[in-house]
């Protein structure tokens, strides 16, 4: 009785030895690409940016879910880092300090740059793989960061921003955001404003990734009709398995399936199991189901790692993927399903959001509404409606004088 005992233990510990092993040889091929990892706002918070500090060493950084070798043991080859600043900077200074976000994840490169690799395209993240470095991209949390307006997120654009959240936990003048579906907020745009449309449609044109995480269902809903490339949801599970609004529930899902979109599946124990503890298990359960609900195509990973407190046993910090993938292989995903989730799908989704781009056609000149701003602190130049300004000095916004227009182009002559 003891021998069988002992034989059954011997044979479920190498086959678990198995597992890992074959995910350590999968992933040292295919590194795993996070879609959203808030490290930055932790270097904020704790040394206000300040890289150089002795004590902000990402070599030996301790009280959070990141560092360099817990990167390295997770075997990550692609991160989103977030350029996050929280809702109650919303007409205030969200631009500014998304502004300092990004400039930090850009240090973070020119300080390691024997680990990170800032990237901006699909073929940089191909050469971070090819170098053994982390490719390093830059996703904005927040609609609000630019403040409602098309020429902050082109400017963001220019700087390495290539994903956009619409909304983080509150509305912006021109989307809503999840809690409208919960009842806590209510709903401004019933999805997305006639300007918000045009922010979609910019984003397109600029090649700019759109994230749905945070958003309400019916922006959900807008913005998959409206958008002419597949779309992410940077770091949402599934509602059917855990029914919290940041979640996506099965009918988003079809339409996920339906335009080559991408869920990367959140670590959050409140998305995962909807109570304070969960495990391991419970996040393979979110990425069977998305896998086998809206297709193998659309599934990646996108861990939320220093932007939760809870986070599930067994996943404790980055360096626990392998664990994770060894869980998926043991559930009998293929080689080809588990380099797509780690990899090739968000790979897959940035390749035709560049194809669906076009910069050949001219930018949108188009703005929202003054009175649909908060104006407690902004001036309106450049509206038609501030007659009680004098403009008698200034230029119409957009128009350069033909007197200026004629020297330059003689001096842009080749």
């Amino acid at each position: 009785m003891m021998w069988n005992w002992w034989f059954w233990l011997c044979l479920a510990l190498c086959t678990a030895d198995q597992y890992r092993d074959e995910a350590v040889r999968i992933m040292n091929e295919t590194p795993l690409i996070d879609g959203h990892n808030d490290l930055p706002w932790q270097i904020l918070k704790k040394f206000n940016g300040q890289l150089q500090l002795s004590e902000a060493n990402l070599y030996y950084l301790e009280g959070t879910h990141t560092n360099i070798p817990k990167l390295k043991t997770g075997f990550v080859g692609g991160q989103f880092w977030s350029a996050y600043v929280p809702c109650d900077t919303q007409n205030k200074d969200a631009v500014k300090r998304t502004l300092e976000q990004i400039d930090l994840i850009h240090r973070m490169c020119q300080t390691y740059p024997e680990t990170f690799l800032c990237a901006s395209s699909p073929a940089d993240i191909r050469l971070a793989f090819q170098q053994k470095k982390v490719a390093s991209l830059i996703g904005v949390e927040g609609g609000h960061s630019i403040d409602s307006s098309l020429g902050v997120l082109r400017a963001m654009y220019y700087l390495g921003v290539r994903y956009m959240t619409l909304t983080h936990n509150c509305n912006t003048p021109w989307a809503d955001n999840w809690q409208v579906d919960t009842g806590n907020d209510k709903a401004q745009s019933h999805g997305l404003s006639e300007f918000g449309e045009e922010v979609v449609k910019e984003m397109n044109r600029l090649g700019v990734m759109i994230d749905l995480a945070h958003v309400s269902v019916a922006t959900m809903e807008a913005v998959l009709s409206v958008s002419q490339a597949p779309v992410i949801f940077s770091h949402s599970s599934a509602y059917q398995l855990c029914p919290h609004r940041r979640n996506v529930p099965d009918h988003i899902l079809q339409l996920v399936n339906k335009t080559r979109s991408l869920v990367m599946v959140n670590f959050y124990n409140q998305y995962v199991s909807c109570q304070k503890e969960a495990n391991l298990s419970q996040v393979a359960d979110h990425l069977d189901y998305i896998k086998n609900t809206a297709g193998p195509e659309a599934v990646g990973f996108g861990g939320d790692y220093d932007g939760v407190d809870d986070v599930p046993t067994g996943l404790q910090d980055v360096s626990g993927y392998p664990d994770l993938i060894a869980e998926l292989l043991r559930r009998n995903w293929t080689e080809t399903e588990v380099k797509n989730a780690l990899a090739y799908n968000l790979l897959r989704v940035f390749d035709e959001v560049e194809q669906a781009s076009s910069h050949s056609v001219l930018p949108n000149e188009n703005f929202i509404e003054f009175s649909e701003l908060q104006d407690t602190c902004r001036t309106s130049y450049g509206y038609q409606d501030y007659s009680q300004q004098d403009h008698s000095h200034q230029h119409r916004p957009g128009v350069l004088p033909v007197v200026l227009t004629l020297p330059l182009l003689y001096l842009w002559q080749p």
